[in-house]
């Protein structure tokens, strides 16, 4: 298939850099999905690589994304590692209210950066560009406070990403973010999980 031979071409004329910035965030998703400290510093290696390829291919909000990403990488790490009474951070759940508006204040800085960026940069794709950028800004940050719904918005971003990746030749990036996709669903349902644990069923004797 066509689409097969593509994918090993360029799985062949990627930099040794990106094809490690691949393995590292592929590493960050599951080990985030279960839970591990040590998803922050394989997050940290791989957006430092990454924000200089998206920089390189005329992804400026992707580019700056990754950059944004590294210093996420260090306040997850500490918030992590202890809450405020020095315990390991729980999963936290949010009502849908709170989300609908907080979904509405990115949609409008995704429209501003995205006009920004369509009038006065080079950049491709600008209002998509803009608009998975700022969401996916607000959900590393859900991903740092332990936030069930992070995975849902994760969705979203990814799917998204993949279209903006194949238009610009990035394929393996672009099978990465296929691949996300279904582990994002599956950190959903793992975190759920630990939030909202099964209660054992007791059989009651007869008197």
């Amino acid at each position: 298939m066509e689409w097969i031979n593509a994918l090993l071409r360029d799985a062949s004329a990627l930099s040794q850099w990106e094809a490690l910035a691949v393995v590292l965030a592929l590493a960050y998703v599951l080990l985030a999905a279960k839970e591990s400290l040590w998803c922050w510093p394989a997050a940290l290696f791989s957006t430092a690589i990454y924000t200089v390829i998206f920089w390189e291919v005329s992804l400026l909000m992707e580019s700056l994304l990754n950059a944004y990403y590294m210093a996420m990488a260090v306040y997850g790490f500490m918030v992590w590692r202890r809450d405020d009474k020095g315990k390991p951070k729980a999963i936290q759940s949010w009502r849908w209210q709170r989300h609908v508006l907080w979904v509405a204040l990115m949609a409008a800085i995704a429209m501003v950066a995205g006009f920004v960026m369509s009038t006065y940069t080079h950049a491709d794709y600008p209002w998509l560009d803009a608009a998975t950028t700022v969401f996916a800004v607000f959900a590393t940050w859900l991903v740092a406070q332990k936030v069930l719904e992070n995975w849902l918005y994760w969705i979203v971003i990814d799917i998204v990403s993949i279209y903006l990746y194949l238009n610009k030749g990035l394929l393996l990036t672009s099978a990465l973010f296929v691949l996300y996709v279904g582990i994002a669903a599956a950190g959903y349902w793992l975190w759920y999980q630990r939030l909202h644990p099964r209660q054992p069923h007791v059989a009651h004797r007869p008197a």
